[in-house]
C-alpha cells in the first residue's frame, strides 16, 4: 500500500510538472526570484527604523568613569582623582517630536510594503507576458512550419512537372526560392521559440521546457470589463498610489516633528556620583558620594532659522509630492483608458482575423485545384500560400495583443 501511495504521489507530481499554468508559474516566480527577497529585506529594515523611533519613549541609562590628573591639588580637587557616574534620564516632553517621528517611520514602513506589492505585481505581469511570448512564438512556428511543408510539397510536385515538361526552369526556380525562404523563416521561428522559453525560465527563476507548459490560459478570450469600475478600483488599490500617499503622510509627520524645535524640552534625570582622590575608585583616602534628582527644562531661543527652514522644507516637499501624486493618477487613468481602447479594437479584430483565415484557406483550395488542372499560374499558387500565412500571422498577432492588454489591465488594478 505504501508503494502504491508513493507511486500515485509521483504520478501526480509528474502530471503537475507537465501541465504548468500561468498561476503556477507566477507562484514559482514569487518564491524563486531574488528581487522579491531584496524588497522584503528593505521592508525588514523599515521595521527596525520603527523600533529606533520608539526609543524616544524609553529612558536612557548611562555609566561613565573618569580619571583626572592635575598639575597640583586645588581647593576642591586632588591632583589625582576619579569620578564614577551613573545617570538615568527620561524625556517627558519634546514638542511631540517622538510622536510624529514614530508616525513618520510607520508611514515609511507602509511605503516599503506597497513597493513590495508593486514588485510582486510587476513580476507576475512579466511572467504573464513571457508566457504569452512563448504562446505567440509557438503559434508562429506552427504557421511557418505549415507554410514550409506546403511549399515543400509544391516544390516536389514542380520537380515532377519540370521533368515531364509541364513547367519551365524559371518556374521551378521560383518555387525553390519561396521554399528556401520558408525554410529560413521556419528555422528562425523555431529559434525564437527556444529563446522565449529561456526568457520565461528567467522570469520564473526555474528551468522550464516547452513540454511543461499548459496553454489552456489562452483558450478563451478575456471579456471586456467596465472601464469606470476599473478606474475606481485602480485609484483605490494601486500600490504606487498608496505608496505615494504614505510618503506624503510621512513627510507631513516630519514637518510636525520639526516643529518640536519651537517648544521647550523637559527631562527627568536621576544620577549617582562618587568622587575619589585616586585613579581607582575605592582606593583613595577621600571619597564623596552624591545622589541627585533633577527636572531639567530647556528651550532653544535662536539657532539661525534652522527650525523654520526645516519645517518649511518639509511642507514644501509634501506639496511637491501632492503634485506628483496627481500627475501619477492622471497618467494611470490615461494609460488605463488607452488599454481599454486597444482591447476593444483587438477583440473586434479577432473576428476579422478568423474570417481572413477562412477566406485564405478557401482561396488556396480553389487556386490549388485550378493549378492542378493547368488553369492557374504558379505565381498565383504562391500568392495564395503567402496570403494564408499572412492571415494566420495576423490572427496570432491579434490574439497576442488582446492578452497583452488584458494582462496590463490586470496589473493596473493590482489584480494578479
Amino acid at each position: 500500500m505504501k508503494q502504491c501511495s508513493l507511486a500515485l504521489v509521483f504520478l501526480f507530481c509528474a502530471t503537475c510538472s507537465q501541465a504548468m499554468d500561468l498561476v503556477g508559474m507566477q507562484a514559482m516566480a514569487l518564491n524563486n526570484r531574488e528581487v522579491v527577497q531584496q524588497y522584503m529585506t528593505v521592508l525588514l529594515q523599515s521595521e527596525k527604523e520603527i523600533v529606533r523611533a520608539k526609543g524616544g519613549y524609553y529612558p536612557s541609562v548611562d555609566l561613565s568613569y573618569t580619571s583626572n590628573v592635575l598639575d597640583e591639588d586645588s581647593l576642591f580637587e586632588k591632583k589625582e582623582n576619579s569620578v564614577a557616574l551613573g545617570k538615568i534620564s527620561w524625556n517627558l516632553f519634546a514638542g511631540f517630536r517622538d510622536k510624529y517621528g514614530l508616525h513618520s517611520a510607520e508611514m515609511l514602513r507602509e511605503v516599503e510594503r506597497y513597493k513590495l506589492q508593486g514588485v510582486r505585481q510587476d513580476l507576475q505581469l512579466n511572467v504573464a507576458l513571457a508566457y504569452l511570448a512563448v504562446f505567440e512564438r509557438r503559434a508562429n512556428r506552427s504557421v511557418a512550419e505549415s507554410a514550409f511543408q506546403a511549399l515543400g510539397k509544391i516544390y516536389k510536385d514542380g520537380e515532377s512537372r519540370f521533368q515531364v515538361g509541364l513547367i519551365g526552369k524559371n518556374e521551378l526556380l521560383k518555387f525553390r526560392v519561396d521554399y528556401d525562404n520558408a525554410d529560413i523563416t521556419f528555422k528562425s521561428a523555431d529559434a525564437g521559440l527556444q529563446k522565449s522559453v529561456n526568457d520565461l525560465s528567467r522570469q520564473v527563476g526555474s528551468e522550464i521546457s516547452l513540454a511543461d507548459l499548459d496553454f489552456a490560459d489562452f483558450d478563451n478570450l478575456p471579456p471586456l470589463a467596465d472601464r469606470e469600475q476599473y478606474i475606481e478600483k485602480m485609484l483605490v488599490e494601486r500600490s504606487e498610489i498608496k505608496a505615494m500617499e504614505a510618503v506624503i503622510a510621512a513627510t507631513s509627520a516630519q514637518a510636525q516633528a520639526a516643529k518640536g524645535g519651537y517648544y521647550p524640552r523637559v527631562d527627568a534625570v536621576g544620577s549617582y556620583r562618587r568622587y575619589d582622590d585616586n585613579f581607582i575608585v575605592g582606593n583613595g583616602s577621600i571619597d564623596d558620594e552624591e545622589l541627585r534628582a533633577q527636572l531639567v527644562m530647556s528651550m532653544n531661543l535662536y539657532q539661525g532659522n534652522n527650525t523654520e527652514a526645516t519645517v518649511a522644507k518639509a511642507l514644501l516637499q509634501a506639496r511637491s509630492q501632492q503634485y506628483e501624486l496627481q500627475e501619477l493618477k492622471h497618467g494611470l487613468v490615461n494609460e488605463l483608458g488607452n488599454l481599454f481602447v486597444d482591447l476593444q479594437v483587438n477583440l473586434d479584430n479577432v473576428l476579422v482575423a478568423k474570417r481572413s483565415i477562412e477566406q485564405a484557406e478557401e482561396n488556396l483550395r480553389i487556386t490549388q485545384l485550378k493549378y492542378d488542372e493547368g488553369l492557374q499560374r504558379e505565381s498565383d499558387l504562391l500568392d495564395a500560400i503567402t496570403s494564408l500565412s499572412r492571415a494566420q500571422y495576423n490572427h496570432v498577432a491579434v490574439i497576442r495583443t488582446v492578452f497583452t492588454n488584458h494582462f496590463r489591465l490586470t496589473r493596473m488594478i493590482g489584480g494578479f
